[in-house]
C-alpha cells in the first residue's frame, strides 16, 4: 500500500504528462469499447434476421445442401407430418422449441404470357402463419417491428414476387412498385399476324393488370407442371440475386406443383429455439432423435454462410483495431515512464543510497504505470457506457448487408461484460508492459552516477 501510495503522488507531482497519457488510453479504450460494441451488435442483429427467416435449425435430407436445390422431388422429406408430431411431442426438446414449420423450395420458371415475358425463379413455400411467428422472435431486443407475411389471408394461388420479378415480367404498374423503370420494346406491327396472335395481344393489357402469372415446375415424375397465381404484392428482398429470382408461395400449392395428386413432401423442417443458447441441446437430441433416418440437421451458420463471412471481416477489424490501439498505448506510457526516470534520477539515488533495493525501485515504477493503466481502462469503460447510450438513443438508423428497411444503430456495450473485462484488463497489462523497461532501467542506475546527476 506505500509502494501504491508514492506511485499515485508521483503522478500527481507532475499531473500534466499524467494527463495526457491518461487521455490516449481514455480514447484509445473508448474506440476499442465501441467499435467492439457495434460489431457484437451487428453480429447479433445478423443473427436475429437470420433464425427469423430460417431458424435455428433445419433438418433435410441428406445431400440436400449440396445437391437438391435442382431437383427436390429427389430429396424430399415424405413423413414429414409424423416427424413433425414426434419433434413437438418430445419431452426433451419441446421446451426448447418456440416454432417447427415445414418448408418446401422448388425452381422453376414464372412467365406474363399476356406480356411476352418469362424468366427462371426460386419458389419457396411455406405456412404463413408460422413464418408470421418466426418473425417475432428477438431474443436481444432490438428495436424491431416484425411485419407479418403479404400472404397472411389470402387465397392458396396466391404468390408474393422480388421486386426483381415483377420488373422482368412487366408488373410494376399492376403491382404499383415503385423505383421500377421498364424497358422501350418496339413491337413489330406485321400486317400479316396470324389471327390467334393478334387474339392474345387484344386481352394482353387487361390481363396483365390483373398481376397474374403463370408458374411452369417439374413434378415429381418429370413431367411439367403449370399453376396460375395471382401476384399480392412485390418486395425488395435486399439481395439482388435473390430479388431477380424470388416467388413466396403457400405451402399447399407449392406441394401441388411438384407432387400433384400424389403424397406431398418437404425439403427442410424448420426449428426455431426460444434461445439460441440451446442450440448445442437441441443439436444433441436431435441426433439421437434421427438415428435411423436419412436425414441431417444444419444451422443457420451454414444455411446462411454470409453470417460467417460478415462476422469474420468485421473480428479482423476488431482485432486489427485493438492492436492498433495497443501499440499506441505501449509506446505513449513508454515515454511517460522513461522521461520520469530521467527527470528523478537523483531521486532514485538517494532511494538507492537509503537501502532501497533494485526490486523496490522497479516495483515503484511499474506500480505508476499499473496505475496509469488502472485509471485509463476505468475512466475508458465509463465514457464508452455514455458514448453508447447517447449512440442508441440517438435515433440514427442504419440498412445492414441483406435487408431493405433502415434498422436503429446500436453500440452494445452495457451486458457484454467480458468485452469490458478483457479490454480493461488489456490496458492495465499493456500499461504494466510498457514501464517494465524504463522500471528496469531505473533500479540498475549506479548509485554515485544517479547523486551527482545534474
Amino acid at each position: 500500500m506505500n509502494t501504491f501510495s508514492l506511485a499515485l503522488r508521483n503522478l500527481l507531482r507532475n499531473y500534466r504528462r499524467s494527463l495526457g497519457t491518461l487521455l490516449a488510453m481514455l480514447v484509445g479504450a473508448i474506440t476499442i469499447l465501441l467499435f467492439g460494441g457495434y460489431s457484437q451488435a451487428l453480429n447479433l442483429g445478423l443473427q436475429t434476421g437470420f433464425v427469423q427467416s430460417s431458424g435455428h435449425l433445419q433438418i433435410q435430407h441428406k445431400d440436400y445442401f449440396l445437391y437438391g436445390n435442382g431437383n427436390p422431388a429427389a430429396y424430399g422429406i415424405a413423413n414429414y407430418p409424423v416427424l413433425l408430431k414426434m419433434l413437438k411431442q418430445d419431452p426433451v426438446l419441446a421446451p426448447m422449441l418456440n416454432v417447427v414449420t415445414p418448408t418446401l423450395s422448388l425452381g422453376g420458371i414464372a412467365g406474363n404470357f399476356s406480356a411476352g415475358v418469362s424468366r427462371t425463379v426460386l419458389g419457396h413455400g411455406a405456412v404463413v402463419e408460422d413464418q408470421n411467428k418466426l418473425r417475432l422472435w428477438n431474443d436481444y431486443d432490438f428495436a424491431l417491428k416484425p411485419r407479418k407475411s403479404a400472404l397472411t389471408g389470402t387465397a392458396e394461388d396466391s404468390v408474393v414476387i422480388g421486386s426483381g420479378v415483377a420488373r422482368v415480367l412487366a408488373l410494376c404498374a399492376a403491382l404499383q412498385v415503385k423505383n421500377c423503370p421498364q424497358p422501350k420494346v418496339e413491337v413489330s406491327k406485321g400486317a400479316d399476324a396470324p389471327a390467334d396472335v393478334m387474339a392474345l395481344s387484344v386481352g394482353a393489357s387487361s390481363k396483365a393488370a390483373t398481376g397474374r402469372i403463370e408458374m411452369l415446375a417439374a413434378n415429381a415424375h418429370g413431367a411439367p407442371n403449370v399453376a396460375a397465381l395471382t401476384v399480392v404484392k412485390a418486395e425488395t428482398i435486399g439481395v439482388k440475386e435473390l430479388d431477380d429470382m424470388f416467388v413466396g408461395l403457400h405451402l399447399s400449392q407449392a406441394q401441388k406443383l411438384i407432387y400433384g395428386a400424389g403424397t406431398p413432401q418437404v425439403t427442410a423442417i424448420v426449428l426455431q429455439l426460444k434461445h439460441s443458447s440451446q442450440m448445442a441441446a437441441a443439436n444433441a437430441r436431435l441426433a439421437v432423435l434421427l438415428a435411423d433416418q436419412p436425414l441431417e440437421v444444419l444451422d443457420y451458420t451454414v444455411i446462411n454462410p454470409q453470417y460467417g463471412q460478415i462476422t469474420g471481416m468485421f473480428a479482423a477489424i476488431f482485432g486489427f483495431i485493438s492492436l492498433l490501439i495497443g501499440s499506441i498505448v505501449l509506446f505513449t506510457v513508454s515515454n511517460t515512464m522513461s522521461m520520469a526516470v530521467v527527470e528523478r534520477t537523483v531521486e532514485i539515488g538517494t532511494l538507492r543510497a537509503m537501502g532501497l533495493r533494485q526490486s523496490g525501485i522497479r516495483r515503484l515504477f511499474i506500480c505508476e504505470g499499473v496505475l496509469l493503466g488502472a485509471m485509463g481502462a476505468a475512466t475508458g469503460v465509463l465514457a464508452a457506457l455514455a458514448l453508447a447510450w447517447l449512440v442508441n438513443h440517438s435515433g440514427l438508423t442504419w440498412t445492414p448487408p441483406g435487408n431493405v428497411d433502415p434498422i436503429p444503430l446500436m453500440v452494445r456495450v452495457w451486458g457484454e461484460g467480458k468485452m469490458l473485462l478483457t479490454t480493461a484488463l488489456g490496458l492495465v497489462g499493456v500499461a504494466l508492459l510498457s514501464a517494465w523497461w524504463p522500471a528496469r532501467r531505473a533500479a540498475r542506475l549506479n548509485i554515485v552516477d544517479a547523486l551527482r546527476h545534474a
